[in-house]
């Protein structure tokens, strides 16, 4: 049997709300793709689950972390703000932090091999 440490990062932003992995990749999604439908459509949920999430986190940190984007006969899109923006990179520095020294911890306790 060979042991892994897995590290599940969230961090709470008020009563029943936290930014996670999910979360964090859906923010991610949406500022790679310009769209918030295409990033739902990505993790298999759908617009409104998604823009219901975004909406729930907005209200507890109380500034907007996604914008509409008008875009004429193309359509329009979505982009992040520069806090969402913000905020995605400070929790994608801290689960990378945590994760690095997760697996110093591991390998202390564990031993190198993880058995």
């Amino acid at each position: 049997m060979h042991l892994m440490p897995k590290i599940k990062v969230w961090v709470l932003v008020g009563p029943g709300q936290k930014l996670g992995t999910g979360r964090a990749d859906l923010l991610q999604a949406i500022d790679e793709l310009g769209s918030l439908q295409k990033a739902a459509a990505r993790f298999g949920m759908s617009y409104r689950y998604a823009w219901g999430v975004l909406r729930a986190l907005e209200r507890e940190l109380g500034t907007p972390l996604v914008e509409r984007v008008p875009g004429g006969r193309r359509g329009g899109g979505s982009r992040l703000t520069r806090q969402a923006r913000e905020l995605l990179s400070r929790y994608r520095r801290f689960q990378e932090a945590l994760q690095r020294h997760g697996a110093r911890e591991f390998r202390r306790i564990f031993g190198a091999d993880g058995r």
